[in-house]
Parts: structure tokens; C-alpha cells; sequence
């Protein structure tokens, strides 16, 4: 396949008489000698970020491998972020393509060039490193005084603007229904024979719905274990220091009204509701719901409990990911039992039986069945979607052309944007703004089929896992999957399969 010249330029809607996109155009002909090359033009946007649809375009023009050379009128064009700069020109040396500032003379084809991006490189790592050091110094000095540092309220909470030591913050306040719910299932799970199964279904079946959702097993899991909710006094002070956990309150502020959060501790790359060592214990400024009691009860319990964890996986078949159960589409896992089989459950069952499930299907069997189906597919000869250039389909030169139509009249407002007075500007940027919401969700679209479509390459290496599928590992299998099928619907008996291509 011969590898095409790019041309990218790029003009910002708030900076009207700045060059325009077609003199930058122009300049990077120069750059090619009268050779042949393919435009991408973002009219509109800022060079702060990536998310611009023409440059997304040519980043995945660049993974298909359809580009050997990019030409810009400045670097500022193609971006104005040493960090984003940097990622592009590691895909850029992944895929062996060159890059060409036209005003600049920055050529990564040359020496000086090469001398330059390796520059910009270690800038780059150290800018990284920089933001993350203080923005993590920030994370934990705020999160020491107790600040609620980001996400929603836990369930049986709302979030209420507050003022802390000067700054703006949020507190958590009860909710009245929801705590009262919470309070009932800390008094259940603290009930020696109460199981997490019997909290699910006791819910499900009065149509109790937390955060909108059915209450599943992985769910309460992280309810029960959320120091939010206790009435922290000095017994749970002496529980987390048993634990390990770094505790940043005085003792005297674990006062039996005041409910914790707990913070991911430096260092510590463990789950903090599940390992407390390593984490930071705070008292935080909302009263909790529980009683130290109570919450201890249910949390020593938990201790104890090794049968469900916060996070399951299926990640006992290569099937894992892909595998729905055909009744209520939630995933299916794949469960060992003693004698080493392996079958395919439902997790909605398994977290509240409100799914009649499957039945007893062997992962071994469909895994064989599946494999067989892939093998009868690639034989039919059905060539994939990837095997012709992404343009070619339909439904992206539809979308092309209702992105090209909104770039135009974006271009007429830009341009109509030098004179105007403030009624008509605030007019126009209402309307560009508009239309710039309307290209993003275009390009989205574009990502999207993209994303579905297999290259050349790929496929070739789909059909030489195929004929070696008994001596290829666990990923390459998954690799294989992935590349050939969307979503397999599995019913008693039956084994749907929606493919790619």
C-alpha cells in the first residue's frame, strides 16, 4: 500500500485574524516539491487538547498505515501541549512518520530534527512528572483536613456546599429514605446467618433501587465497608491503627457522631476497602449513620468473608468480556467448581436471582463451539470491513459530508466574526459553539466505526491464531475474539453470535 503525504492545519475560532487555513496550506505545499498529499483541517478549534475530529481522523489514517509524512505550518498547529506533542510523536515513530514544521524547519527525518523531539521528550517527562508530584501534595493536604475530594454522595447521602478553613468544599448530609435503608442493611448483614444474598433479594423484591440500579453483591460489598458511614469513636480509632492504616485526626476527634473517609495512602497499591494498610483514616465534617458497634460488627464479619470481592472478573475463559447471558444481557462468569469443570453463570442470578440464568453450560463447550464457528467464518471468505479503506463505508462518508457542511459554515461565521458588533459576535459565537457541539458528536461517530473495524494486519494475524489456536496463549486467544466478534448471547442450548464483519 503506498503511504500518503498529510497536510494538517488548523485555525482557532477566538483568534479570527490569525493565518488562515488555506495560506497555511499553501506554505506546506512547499514542503512536498509539487507532490500529491490528502488535507485535514480543524476550523474552530483550540490547539489546548486533541479532541479535534480532523485530527483524530489523521491519527487513525496514521495506525491504519496510510500516512509516511505530516506537514504543519508551526508545531503550535498541531498542538500547543507539550504533553499531547510528545504522545504524537511516539505514534509518529511507531509507525515510521515524519514530521515537518514548514516555518520552523523542524524535521524528524534529519539529525537536528531527531536531536530536537528527544528534547521535547524529556521536557515533556518532566512537565508529567512535575503536574503529578503536585497535584498528588495537593490530593493529600486537602484530603488531611478532611475535604471531600471529588465523586458522588455514598448512597443514604447528598452533597451540600460548604465553606472549610476558607475554601470552598462539600459536606455529605443525609438523606432520610436512603439512610434509614442504610441503617436496615447494617442491622441485617450484622445478623450472624445474614448472608449478602439475602440483603440482594430482600431489595430486589420490594423494587428498592440503589443509584437507580437492582442492589447487587459487588454493590453492598462496598456499602458494608465504607467508613462513611460509622459513628467513628475510639473503638474504630483502634480498629483501623490495628489495621495498619495511617490515621491523620486526632484521637480526640473520633467523638462517636462524625463518620470517616478513607484515601487511597502513598504508595499503597492495594484496594483500600478491601487491605486497609497503607491508607489515611480522616474524620470527616458529616455526622455518620451507624454506630461503631454495629458498623465494627459487620466489618469484622466482612473480614472473614472471601467469597465475594468489590471487583469480580471473569477472567477464567477467553471468552471473558464478550459472553452475555441471552436473558437479561448481564455478563456471564465463569465459576471453577471443585473438581476443576468450569461453567457459565449468570451474574444477575448470582447477585439476586432475579435472572432465571442459563443453566449448567460448561465454559469448555462453548469455548469449542465458539472456536469452531470461527474457524467455519474465516472460511467462508467473507472479507472483513477493515479490508477496505474506512472511507469506502457508507455511513462514514455520510458523516464526512455532514462534517464538511458544518466546517463550512463555521468558516462564513469565523470569517463574518472581524467588524462585527457585540450583538451580532455573541450572536455568532452561540451559533459556532452550536455547530462545534454537532462536529464533535460527528467525530465521536467516526471514533466509534473506527473502533470496529479490523486492519489488514490484524486480520492476518486473526487467521494465523486460527490455524495455531491449541499452541497460542490466553491473550492472543482474547486478541482473536475481540477482532472477530462484538457480543456472544448465551441461552440453554444456544450460542448466539453477532460478528464484526
Amino acid at each position: 500500500m503506498n503511504r500518503i503525504n498529510a497536510i494538517y492545519a488548523r485555525q482557532s475560532v477566538d483568534r479570527a485574524d490569525s493565518i488562515s487555513i488555506e495560506s497555511q496550506i499553501e506554505f506546506c505545499k512547499y514542503e512536498l516539491k509539487g507532490g500529491s498529499f490528502r488535507e485535514y483541517k480543524d476550523r474552530g478549534y483550540s490547539g489546548k487538547n486533541t479532541t479535534r475530529p480532523q485530527l483524530q481522523q489523521l491519527l487513525a489514517d496514521i495506525r491504519r498505515g496510510e500516512v509516511e509524512k505530516v506537514i504543519v505550518y508551526k508545531l503550535d498547529r498541531i498542538s500547543r501541549s507539550i504533553l499531547d506533542f510528545s504522545n504524537m510523536m511516539e505514534l509518529f515513530q511507531q509507525y515510521q512518520v515524519e514530521f515537518v514544521s514548514s516555518t520552523e524547519k523542524f524535521d524528524t527525518s534529519t539529525p537536528m530534527g531527531r536531536a530536537m523531539l528527544n528534547i521535547c521528550i524529556v521536557f515533556a517527562q518532566l512537565e508529567r512528572e512535575t503536574i503529578q508530584k503536585r497535584v498528588c501534595d495537593a490530593y493529600y493536604s486537602r484530603s488531611q483536613k478532611g475535604f471531600h475530594m471529588g465523586g458522588k454522595a455514598p448512597y443514604g447521602y447528598r452533597l451540600e456546599e460548604i465553606v472549610m478553613d476558607g475554601i470552598h468544599t462539600k459536606k455529605l448530609v443525609e438523606e432520610p429514605e436512603e439512610g434509614e435503608i442504610v441503617r436496615e442493611i447494617f442491622r441485617m448483614y450484622c445478623q450472624p446467618e445474614t448472608s449478602y444474598g439475602d440483603i440482594t433479594r430482600y431489595y430486589t423484591e420490594k423494587g428498592v433501587l440503589f443509584y437507580g440500579k437492582a442492589l447487587i453483591r459487588p454493590m453492598l460489598a462496598q456499602l458494608l465497608r465504607n467508613p462513611a458511614y460509622v459513628r467513628a469513636d475510639m473503638d474504630v480509632y483502634r480498629f483501623f491503627r490495628s489495621q495498619g492504616t495511617n490515621i491523620a485526626s486526632d484521637p480526640g476527634m473520633f467523638d462517636g457522631i462524625h463518620g470517616c473517609y478513607l484515601y487511597q495512602g502513598r504508595g499503597a497499591d492495594t484496594d483500600k476497602l478491601q487491605n486497609l494498610r497503607g491508607h489515611m483514616l480522616v474524620v470527616g465534617p458529616h455526622e455518620g449513620l451507624v454506630s461503631s458497634e454495629i458498623w465494627l460488627g459487620c466489618r469484622i464479619k466482612l473480614l472473614g468473608n472471601k467469597t465475594v470481592v468489590a471487583n469480580r472478573k471473569a477472567v477464567n475463559t477467553w471468552l471473558a468480556g464478550k459472553v452475555k447471558c441471552g436473558h437479561c444481557g448481564y455478563a456471564l462468569m465463569s465459576v471453577k467448581t471443585k473438581s476443576g469443570k468450569q461453567y457459565l453463570r449468570c451474574t444477575r442470578r448470582l447477585n439476586n436471582k432475579a435472572c432465571p440464568g442459563c443453566g449448567k453450560i460448561y465454559t469448555e463447550d462453548v469455548e469449542r463451539h465458539v472456536y469452531e464457528e470461527m474457524v467455519k467464518k474465516l472460511r467462508e471468505g467473507q472479507a472483513p470491513v477493515g479490508h477496505r479503506s474506512l472511507k469506502e463505508d457508507p455511513r462514514v462518508q455520510k458523516i464526512y459530508e455532514e462534517i464538511e457542511a458544518l466546517e463550512k459554515e463555521i468558516g462564513i461565521l469565523v470569517e463574518s466574526l472581524t467588524g462585527a458588533g457585540e450583538i451580532l459576535s455573541s450572536y455568532i459565537d452561540q451559533r459556532v459553539d452550536q455547530l462545534d457541539q454537532l462536529r464533535r458528536q460527528k467525530s465521536e461517530e467516526l471514533v466509534a466505526l473506527s473502533e470496529n473495524q479490523a486492519t489488514p494486519e490484524q486480520m492476518e494475524r486473526v487467521v494465523s491464531n486460527i490455524s495455531l489456536w491449541d499452541n497460542i496463549g490466553f491473550d492472543e486467544k482474547r486478541f482473536t475474539v475481540d477482532k472477530m466478534i462484538i457480543v456472544l448471547k448465551i441461552l440453554p442450548g444456544t450460542v448466539q453470535i453477532q460478528w464484526k464483519f
